[in-house]
């Protein structure tokens, strides 16, 4: 099972976009769940990250315009990313830590990324 990311694209500054993450397959929850981007030269940032019971946390750069969030059926994530910046240009990708239906981890699992590009 793998991390499908959908919702990036081109934006302006000041504009928003909303990343989602879900698992390949619906047999499979998503548990810890961490958005990642890397821009060209760049070493690859942790941007937010939430856990099983909603806990949030935020990369610096991004407190406060960035909102990471987790469906109610726990089998997707979203990333909604406001007044985003020319240094928000990246490809980001999903990393989430997932559970089968029968409850056995599967941790560590990556989607494909999505690029995200904010100029004007």
């Amino acid at each position: 099972v793998k991390l499908v990311e959908s919702g990036g694209g081109y934006v302006q500054p000041g504009g928003s976009l909303r990343l989602s993450c879900r698992a390949s397959s619906r047999w499979f929850k998503l548990n810890v769940v961490r958005w990642l981007r890397q821009a060209p030269g760049k070493e690859r940032e942790l941007v937010a990250s939430i856990t099983a019971d909603n806990t949030t946390d935020y990369a610096s750069s991004v407190r406060g315009r960035f909102t990471i969030s987790r469906a109610s059926a726990g089998d997707a994530a979203f990333l909604q990313m406001n007044n985003l910046k020319p240094d928000d240009t990246a490809i980001y990708r999903c990393n989430a830590d997932l559970i089968s239906y029968v409850g056995a981890p599967w941790n560590d699992r990556w989607g494909q990324g999505t690029q995200v590009t904010v100029s004007s």
